[in-house]
């Protein structure tokens, strides 16, 4: 038996096993397939699991040193993800409710894919998150190919030619710029396809983006190794990484995604701060 409590950021919900710290690994890819299948274990986009302390092998093999702990992102289908924006609030939410860290202290996360400066302003409505610099440089993402920036290239996919951007905050994501619009539908359409693309030997995040307005876009997603999501943090980084190269938009971006809105602040050099919220949804014993 497993006791897990269940969060969401935007729509975007997450499982955290309860676990008491440098407990050894309950959780292999087998059960995260059936803990988060919705209709033979509790239903989620993945999995939060940690917090791992300093003295854990883990968090020794992040070389992290400044972080006060470090967790894993696991995603549905049993795979593991560098970063997840709203993984990270929800996980910020989760320690601010163990008592872990406090309301309005700076403290820093240890992930895969690096580390990032948190601080829960308001529980429910404000956790920021430092997310790092994002970069459109091919080898970093990665991509194959010759060293370039991965911007406004062009692929066929199911007889489409489609052209997009390539752009990592430490994890994979391919931006596809719609200037007629975009819907759920595009995004299950193309992004399996997309996702497993030979060119992306990570695989990668797929997002969607059309234009609002100078300071918001619209943006479908289709989640690396979860599929078709409401909303995700890092996706949100990197379509308005995108918007702004493309010179679309300014700083701060309005991410509008099915599951809300996320403002992201971009700096000069492409560094990403997001703030938004975090819902409680419930606690359960997971019978295995």
């Amino acid at each position: 038996m497993l006791h897990f409590r269940k969060y969401h950021g935007l729509g975007n919900d997450y499982l955290i096993p309860q676990a008491p710290m440098a407990t050894p690994e309950v959780i292999d890819e087998a059960l995260v397939r059936r803990v988060c299948d919705p209709h033979y274990g509790l239903g989620s986009d993945g999995i939060l699991y940690g917090p791992y302390p300093p003295d854990s092998v883990f968090f020794q093999r992040l070389g992290i040193p400044e972080a006060r702990y470090a967790f894993r992102i696991l995603n549905p289908d049993g795979s593991e993800a560098e970063k997840s924006g709203n993984g990270v609030r929800i996980f910020c939410r989760y320690l601010h409710d163990c008592g872990l860290v406090a309301l309005h202290e700076d403290f820093t996360l240890a992930t895969l894919g690096g580390p990032i400066r948190c601080r829960v302003e308001n529980p429910e409505t404000a956790i920021r998150a430092e997310m790092g610099r994002l970069s459109f440089d091919s080898a970093l993402i990665p991509v194959v190919g010759p060293h370039r920036e991965v911007i406004r290239e062009k692929f066929v996919i199911h007889g489409e030619e489609l052209e997009y951007c390539a752009v990592t905050i430490g994890n994979p994501h391919c931006v596809i710029p719609c200037p007629q619009g975009v819907s759920k539908e595009l995004a299950c359409h193309f992004g399996p396809a997309i996702e497993c693309e030979p060119r992306f030997p990570h695989r990668t995040n797929v997002q969607f983006i059309a234009p609002a307005d100078h300071h918001a876009i619209q943006a479908e997603i289709y989640e690396r190794g979860a599929g078709y999501t409401l909303a995700s943090g890092t996706s949100a980084c990197a379509c308005a990484a995108v918007a702004v190269k493309l010179g679309w938009c300014d700083s701060p971006v309005t991410v509008q995604m099915p599951g809300g809105d996320l403002t992201i602040q971009l700096t000069e050099d492409f560094a990403a701060t997001q703030c938004g919220p975090v819902h409680f949804i419930y606690e359960a014993n997971y019978y295995d």
